[in-house]
């Protein structure tokens, strides 16, 4: 017997919680909308409990998203590695937010100069540790 949820169901709900998070969607409001508590919906999105077929596509109706995106980028064999402090970032609260504000910005030379920015301040503390 493993220890631990299953790679694939981490993934799915990591991705339930990247897309809530995008919609701006409280894990109350997404439990009200497809009749679970919060609760349920933090565990699904910690892949503690898997979602029955039926669950995702009524959160997929919630978000208003394909259920097939979902399952993107999984691979078969998948194996419950542990996440990299940048893909923990990724789909962090701030990391979502960060993401769906940054892609918000319809112009894409302040996009780039904000890219440019950023790269500047952690070079700038790069060369401060040293």
């Amino acid at each position: 017997m493993k220890d631990g949820p299953h790679a694939v169901d981490v993934h799915v709900g990591k991705t339930i919680r990247i897309k809530r998070l995008m919609r701006k969607v409280s894990q109350t409001e997404l439990g009200d909308r497809v009749g679970v508590t919060f609760q349920q919906i933090q565990k699904y999105e910690k892949g503690s409990n898997r979602v029955s077929a039926s669950m995702l596509v009524e959160i997929a109706s919630a978000l208003d998203v394909d259920v097939r995106s979902f399952f993107e980028e999984v691979n078969v064999g998948m194996a419950n590695d542990n996440p990299s402090p940048s893909e923990e970032f990724v789909v962090s609260r701030d990391g979502v937010l960060l993401n769906a504000a940054f892609l918000s910005i319809k112009s894409e030379a302040v996009r780039k100069k904000i890219v440019k920015l950023v790269q500047a301040i952690a070079g700038m503390e790069q060369t401060d540790d040293e």
